[in-house]
């Protein structure tokens, strides 16, 4: 355990320790991979704080972030705290009217903005923001024809803290020193499920105590390599990328541009990785994908080892003693079939994985640690920090983990998972209310239903309001039914609807489009857009199986009834999703509700209306009747 309470704390610590001997991130630019040690990583933090208290930062100022993962907001998050003040990330993708709340919300003082992209949004409403003073951009690319006085360029700013520490040589260290863990360190913008985001306060001791109890049961140490790919305001990468590289001086990689992560990740072969449920889906689809189209012997070869690795992950969940015989086979799976598809998938050195933010199908679990990918799941939220996970040794399918050291985990009388420790938060800012609400004590009411099985695992089912009674008492689980069908590379996305006013339950399918496109060319099935490929019968046909597969494996009282192909996909800018990629369940079902009441009174089809916006600014709207299949 650290006796450092601050993030700035442990980057002085790790300067003075490696200095410029050990690396500590990475970037690839123009194709190379630019290293920056310890000593770069300390000094420009430094220069970057002392620019900001030029320009008039005050302890307790609130600085927003927005733009992809980069060094630079590394840089800027750490600088932002050694002044004493209080980060605030926003989301590349969000949308205009967002990024105004937000900064409106917070009082930000400050902005730092990757783009042009991103400038232009601030600009946009810039005049509605009277205590906004500066916009600091990092990328210069199409901006040397603005010349706005509220704008500056990074590297200014770090001129400018240079400058300021020659005047006042110390500064820097002495604010390190004096700030305490209890102070605030950034305020997490939750995703919004339910309506406008709510900012989370968060102390440097909360977050480093959440990060040391998973540490506690698995290890990280300064080998391990880290590719930064979980959006920065999303309180996952604040845990692992920022707080555990700091913690364990375990090296942080950018990729150059987010389309190019996939094959960024392989060239660095990431050690420690954490992706959301979505990008394992994604991957496992995209191995499953590529194995259909490659050659006969090959598809036979992994048909033939794959249940070998199936074989080996039972004995391991198990803890059965592994024979000769297996470990020889599993070696020759491994040496043929695993180790290349984990090499596709960027997966070749990865030695411990986690995945948390919804349920995930246990088939995908099994999947992957079939493959030889150690991965594991955890239980982490923005307010109660990370109070159970998996360890290497200790891995249940059906669970999320035990309680983590220094945490505590009890289940209320109404279902509800309730968390205690020095990792959870302060509370809601400017919402006291609402902080009463979730915060009784120091437990945090975490909004999700489960229970604590006889061996200690935390079972997560869904969130609390998301559980209902079906007729007959059977409790139907909307999040562990829709992960099961995710499982399926041919489905994208899933909305389950049922309850005691219902008869039965009923889903709205997105389908994924790639895969499906790929399907279809090797059936020689002709389409022309999504809509159409999603109305297609032999589509309908595939998906139905799909279904009826998951079927088999749910209670007759929870089994899907009936289904209907959507004719796009849930979208995070429409308010279906939330930027951490989360179903909006009640937007969705508002929005789709007309389509919901056709498949509870037994109608074969239903048409919607969606507006379509050209190039050239118009708008127009199309109609597609939806196929209602029943099973």
């Amino acid at each position: 355990m650290t006796t450092q309470d601050t993030l700035p704390k442990l980057l002085k610590q790790n300067y003075a320790h490696y200095g410029t001997n050990s690396i500590a991130m990475r970037k690839k630019e123009f194709g190379i991979w630019q290293n920056y040690t310890w000593h770069d990583y300390y000094q420009t933090v430094k220069a970057f704080s002392l620019g900001l208290i030029r320009l008039g930062l005050e302890p307790g100022d609130k600085v927003a972030i927005i733009g992809d993962n980069d060094l630079q907001w590394y840089w800027a998050e750490l600088g932002i705290q050694a002044a004493r003040g209080i980060s605030v990330g926003l989301f590349a993708d969000q949308v205009v009217s967002e990024i105004q709340y937000i900064l409106t919300h917070s009082e930000a003082k400050f902005v730092v903005a990757e783009d042009q992209e991103q400038i232009d949004k601030i600009l946009s409403f810039r005049e509605n923001l009277p205590l906004l003073e500066k916009v600091i951009y990092w990328d210069s690319k199409g901006l040397h024809s603005y010349n706005d006085p509220g704008l500056l360029n990074f590297a200014d700013v770090l001129n400018m803290g240079n400058d300021y520490e020659a005047a006042h040589p110390g500064l820097f260290e002495e604010n390190v020193t004096q700030a305490t863990g209890e102070e605030i360190a950034f305020i997490i913008y939750t995703s919004g499920t339910t309506g406008l985001p709510k900012g989370a306060l968060r102390t440097h001791a909360s977050l480093i105590h959440s990060v040391e109890g998973l540490l506690n049961s698995n290890p990280v140490d300064d080998s391990y390599e880290y590719v930064s790919t979980m959006p920065l305001a999303w309180i996952p990468e604040q845990m692992f990328g920022v707080a555990q590289s700091l913690l364990c001086g375990m090296k942080v990689n950018f990729t150059e541009e987010p389309e190019t992560a996939q094959t960024d990740m392989r060239e660095i072969g990431a050690s420690w990785m954490f992706l959301g449920p979505r990008l394992w889906e994604d991957l496992a689809s995209k191995l499953r994908r590529d194995i259909d189209e490659t050659t006969v012997i090959k598809r036979l070869m992994y048909q033939l080892m794959l249940p070998i690795g199936y074989k080996m992950g039972d004995m391991k969940y198990n803890r059965q003693q592994t024979s000769l015989f297996w470990k020889l086979l599993y070696h020759l799976a491994r040496l043929t079939v695993f180790r290349p598809a984990k090499d596709l998938l960027g997966l070749s050195q990865t030695r411990c994985s986690y995945t948390a933010g919804h349920v995930i199908s246990p088939d995908l679990c099994k999947f992957f640690h079939a493959l030889g990918v150690n991965i594991k799941q955890l239980y982490g939220q923005t307010e109660g920090g990370i109070p159970a996970a998996h360890s290497d040794d200790n891995i249940e399918l059906d669970t999320i983990g035990p309680p983590l050291w220094g945490t505590q985990i009890r289940i209320s009388n109404e279902g509800e998972i309730l968390v205690s420790g020095s990792g959870i938060f302060q509370g809601y800012y400017k919402d006291p209310e609402l902080t009463r609400e979730t915060l009784e004590g120091t437990w945090v009411h975490s909004g999700d239903a489960g229970y604590i099985r006889e061996d200690g695992h935390l079972v997560l089912w869904d969130r609390k309001k998301y559980l209902v009674e079906l007729a007959g008492g059977v409790k139907f689980v909307p999040g562990y039914m829709e992960a099961l069908l995710k499982f399926n590379p041919y489905i994208r996305d899933v909305l389950l609807v049922g309850g005691k006013e219902r008869d039965y339950i009923t889903a709205v399918i997105n389908i994924d489009f790639d895969n499906i496109a790929r399907w279809a060319e090797r059936k020689h099935l002709v389409y022309t857009t999504f809509p159409d490929l999603s109305q297609k019968p032999e589509v309908y046909e595939l998906i139905q199986s799909g279904v009826e597969k998951a079927n088999r494996f749910l209670p007759e009282a929870a089994r899907i009834k009936k289904f209907v192909n959507l004719h796009k996909e849930f979208d995070a800018d429409e308010a279906e999703l939330t930027r951490t990629r989360k179903l909006r369940r009640e937007v969705v079902e508002e929005r789709y509700k007309g389509l919901l009441n056709a498949m509870y009174e037994n109608k074969s089809e239903f048409t919607v209306e969606a507006e379509v916006r050209y190039r050239d600014g118009r708008k127009g709207t199309t109609m597609t009747a939806l196929k209602i299949r029943a099973l």
